[in-house]
């Protein structure tokens, strides 16, 4: 065959969750923030083509999504290729060890919040330095689409974030062990990009993703407070995530092929 079987992809899955708890912190954090870089790379390329295109997307929005959807899998691809960490795929990743009982939720706990906190440093890296303190999202149509975009995440109950962050990290997780599938880059690459698009395209919410898309806003004028950006969206869309990523993903599969 061309490709592992899905137990081997779970006993890959593990494996590499297993190296990422064996790291020191310092390695690690790197990691996390590259992480959270490369996401904001996809959602900054999302916002450059899907944004630029407003005639477009008055005539067929669904087109617009669906290229806002094929473009922000490249930034998952780079983690996965490069061995860059990202919380929202270690919360499937880490539930293979935490079901053979080979780390302790206490440990779990621990690396995932390490996680996220150097995804959100790497996400302002990209959110603020390398795009609104160099000016590519000061002007229209991108501007107008991103505070769009942005405003309509935190204008959203707490339920329906939380539903929609289960959406997004059931698929995101999904691209993950399906890329531990593949025997080649291309193939990782495809196996990745065809469900992450589908979770972009459908409008469900990504924690990490997040903190690219609504600072990149508030760091370019945007009327959305920090508090309202942390309640309404970030809080929901990460219970969310660790749901749908460690509950539909990683649980279901450590205990599908836990032999």
């Amino acid at each position: 065959m061309n490709y592992f079987t899905p137990t081997e992809a779970a006993d890959a899955f593990r494996r590499a969750a297993m190296d990422k708890s064996r790291r020191p912190f310092h390695e690690f954090a790197v990691m996390a923030v590259l992480g959270g870089a490369f996401i904001a790379f996809g959602g900054l390329l999302s916002v450059m083509v899907a944004g630029g295109m407003p005639g477009v997307g008055e005539a067929n929005p669904g087109l617009v999504k669906f290229l806002a959807g094929a473009m922000f899998p490249i930034g998952l691809i780079m983690v996965s290729v490069t061995g860059a960490d990202l919380f929202t795929s270690d919360c499937a990743g880490l539930a293979f060890p935490l079901q053979r009982k080979e780390l302790s939720p206490g440990r779990v706990a621990g690396i995932l919040a390490v996680s996220y906190l150097f995804n959100f440093v790497g996400a302002q890296l990209i959110a603020w330095l390398l795009s609104a303190h160099v000016g590519i999202l000061d002007s229209d149509p991108w501007h107008s689409y991103l505070h769009y975009l942005s405003e309509k995440k935190v204008n959203q109950d707490f339920m329906r974030v939380f539903i929609k962050g289960i959406g997004a990290n059931w698929l995101v997780c999904l691209g993950m062990f399906m890329g531990f599938t593949a025997k080649d880059i291309a193939g990782r690459s495809i196996a990745i990009w065809i469900p992450v698009m589908l979770f972009v395209t459908l409008g469900y919410e990504h924690s990490i993703a997040n903190m690219f898309f609504i600072p990149a806003a508030i760091y370019t004028g945007a009327e959305i407070s920090w508090g309202s950006f942390l309640i309404n969206n970030l809080i929901p869309a990460t219970l969310g995530n660790i749901v749908g990523g460690m509950g539909l993903v990683g649980m279901v599969y450590a205990w599908l092929y836990r032999k």
